[in-house]
């Protein structure tokens, strides 16, 4: 029989413990993220009914389903995720790399000419357990997801987006303050402790 490691163990006992998790087990979301979202969404009010928005990194769907909840009939959610994502209702879905070129086109051909109320993303590298190579991963992807909203997020738009506390997240901030009036930091209380993730939120488009 395979023995566990004393970190997997612990993350097993941390997972089974864990309020949100049991939480959206009770309330019937897909993963315990979808707390992030609706933590930051009732400080900052950032999902309206009717809204148009893109879920960057959706799988498995939490997020997803949120925004759908929030921008009810009246709206959309367009999503993409590498990993494949069973169906939402209100939500579009597409499974691709958002680093491929071909990818983000069928999600732009999605989009048609919309232009978005709000971008949310929540992507993440596959961890490799380099700090250093998963820091620079996780900032490629936030810029490939600011370029993204640079192109299709509307005018006083909103973005928000997970990255990781270290190496280059003065920069990425940076570049967020070239194209937002305001960039907040945000660390939901649904966030692990001893993650060093945390979200910084873009307000109104220049």
């Amino acid at each position: 029989m395979a023995v566990r490691s004393k970190s997997s163990s612990a993350w097993l006992n941390e997972h089974v413990n864990d309020h949100y998790v049991h939480l959206a087990q009770k309330e019937g979301y897909r993963a315990r993220a979808a707390y992030k979202l609706l933590e930051i969404n009732a400080k900052d009010n950032l999902l309206k009914s009717g809204m148009v928005v893109a879920d960057l990194g959706s799988a498995p769907g939490s997020w997803s389903q949120v925004a759908a909840k929030l921008v009810g009939k009246q709206g959309k959610v367009f999503a993409l995720d590498i990993l494949p994502m069973a169906s939402i209702e209100g939500v579009d879905f597409i499974q691709g790399d958002f680093r491929e070129n071909d990818v983000l086109a069928a999600f732009e051909l999605l989009l048609g000419q919309r232009q978005l109320d709000l971008v949310i993303c929540d992507m993440a590298p596959n961890m490799s357990g380099n700090q250093l190579t998963d820091q620079a991963r996780s900032f490629y992807l936030a810029e490939l997801a600011l370029e993204f909203v640079q192109n299709h997020l509307k005018e006083s738009g909103d973005f928000l987006v997970k990255v990781f506390q270290g190496s280059g997240l003065t920069e990425f901030q940076k570049a967020m303050k070239a194209q937002f009036t305001q960039v907040q930091i945000r660390k939901p209380k649904a966030s692990r402790d001893r993650s060093n993730e945390i979200y910084l939120l873009g307000r109104h488009k220049r």
